[in-house]
């Protein structure tokens, strides 16, 4: 294997077109399929497979390419470090439940260490998701609940997916309503006083499971349920309909605007937000980075 070899097989990935790849690349399409074919025979796995639409990750695939992705990373800081000369784009990846602070985090990442060549992904995402694409490498971090509901079921999954969590914050529930919805009045909500509104949850996929719901209390009856899949979409919904969600309560007015407020909600239950990482890799700086802003703004 070689730093050179790991470049092709993201850059051939990143494309899904060998011959684009190549041209990317500035070689020959029969040298970049030779490197590829090397690569795959030295670690006995297929790394790609050709269908209708192209050039396609396999599976396994996948998650050699999260891997080479790190190494990528490692050794563009070393050239940074040593030579003063970075190798190509800094790479960056978070995946999400829909947290405004997470958002407001990767914007100031990106303000304060993005340089003058990155690429920086925000994946607001399901429950699922998360888990899946930091133990895959698609992401170097996620950024999740637990309480006394989910915990167990939460815990076990990042266990099999060999991940670690590590808590930001407790927060108590609250409730976000639109400021002119006729709750907005009170002091303290409690659940008699939500009853005849909407309720507004993310769509979880196929994985929708009580446990993986991105929202708390997600198990008592509701008449009225409404199921978005975007941040905006509920947002627009919580102002038009005078709908609710529930929720940690954080949320930043410079990027949300002044019309969503928080309420508190007279409930015994909890939410332990925090961050998972692979466990058998050390964190990127840019990792290190975001943490680090993350816990200055909560």
């Amino acid at each position: 294997m070689t730093i050179k070899q790991l470049q092709y097989a993201v850059t051939v990935a990143e494309t899904g077109n060998i011959t684009e790849a190549a041209k990317k690349l500035f070689i020959a399409q029969p040298s970049l399929t030779s490197a590829i074919h090397e690569l795959e025979k030295e670690y006995g796995i297929t790394l790609f497979f050709r269908s209708n639409k192209g050039i396609e990750l396999t599976p396994e695939g996948d998650e050699f390419l999260g891997y080479a992705r790190q190494v990528l990373e490692q050794a563009n800081l070393i050239n940074e470090r040593y030579t003063g000369k970075g190798t190509g784009k800094q790479r960056f990846c978070v995946s999400s439940q829909h947290y405004s602070f997470a958002v407001e985090a990767f914007v100031r990442l990106l303000k304060e260490h993005g340089g003058d060549k990155y690429e920086f992904h925000m994946r607001e995402t399901q429950t699922y998701e998360i888990i899946d694409d930091v133990a895959h490498l698609r992401s170097e971090i996620g950024i999740l609940y637990l309480n006394s509901f989910n915990e167990t079921i939460i815990r076990k999954t990042l266990k099999d997916n060999e991940l670690t969590f590590s808590t930001l914050f407790k927060a108590k529930p609250h409730v976000f309503i639109g400021k002119e919805n006729p709750l907005a009045k009170k002091r303290i909500l409690s659940l008699d006083d939500l009853k005849p509104y909407p309720r507004l949850s993310y769509e979880q996929g196929s994985h929708n499971s009580f446990y993986f719901s991105e929202e708390i209390l997600s198990t008592v009856d509701c008449d009225k349920e409404l199921v978005v899949c975007d941040r905006a979409t509920l947002f627009n919904m919580l102002i038009g309909l005078n709908g609710y969600t529930i929720c940690s309560g954080v949320i930043s007015e410079e990027l949300n605007g002044p019309n969503i407020i928080a309420k508190p909600l007279n409930v015994d239950d909890y939410m332990e937000i925090g961050y998972i990482l692979p466990g058998s890799l050390h964190p990127s700086q840019l990792t290190l980075n975001y943490i680090e802003i993350l816990r200055s703004l909560v």
